[in-house]
């Protein structure tokens, strides 16, 4: 039953399992919030690539007197507004 590769029989003996340890009513939740989880660590990966990209190409240095950037703002899903946050990019203060 369990040898080298997984079958069609094993795969629904796992699922009941999981059914009658979870119960019917919480996986859904359990689906969404697994997806939700998804989403926001693939939107921080996009966002560190591109911050690294950004930083490896050459940049002119800001002028005196330039305002911070703009901030970016993380959001879970698409359309949610709700969990949705500004996020302030941490800046160096020390003069030198």
């Amino acid at each position: 039953m369990f040898g080298g590769k997984i079958g069609t029989s094993e795969i629904i003996l796992i699922l009941v399992v999981i059914i009658l340890l979870f119960g019917a009513k919480k996986l859904p939740d359990m689906a969404r919030s697994l997806g939700k989880s998804a989403r926001i660590l693939k939107s921080e990966a996009k966002a560190m690539k591109e911050e690294k990209d950004k930083s490896s190409a050459p940049a002119d240095p800001p002028a005196p007197g330039d305002e911070s950037p703009a901030q970016r703002t993380i959001q879970a899903a698409p359309g949610d507004v709700t969990s949705s946050r500004p996020v302030t990019e941490p800046t160096d203060t020390t003069k030198r």
